[in-house]
């Protein structure tokens, strides 16, 4: 289990990874900008969601359930990038 420190780090690095990827879709595609905008929205969101969480949380357990969350997400967001091109 990694630390708070790192899960913040990568919570953090995601959402920038999702977001520029958005704004490269936004650039070479800009008749889809909504759908793009929406998903950074939605990255925005769940940033504040889990840095929320993180700083109630207590115990290992509670860190465990929110790198799985975090992780399940992760691959939401592929997904959801993935489908921006069709």
């Amino acid at each position: 289990m990694a630390n708070k420190r790192i899960l913040k780090r990568n919570i953090n690095e995601m959402v920038f990874d999702v977001v520029e990827e958005c704004f490269f879709f936004e650039m070479t595609a800009p008749e889809k900008a909504d759908r793009s905008a929406k998903l950074i929205d939605e990255a925005a969101e769940f940033q504040d969601q889990m840095l929320t969480k993180m700083n109630k949380a207590k115990g290992k357990a509670e860190f465990r359930a929110i790198a799985n969350e975090v992780e399940a997400k992760a691959n939401y967001f592929v997904d959801a990038l993935n489908g921006l091109n069709k």
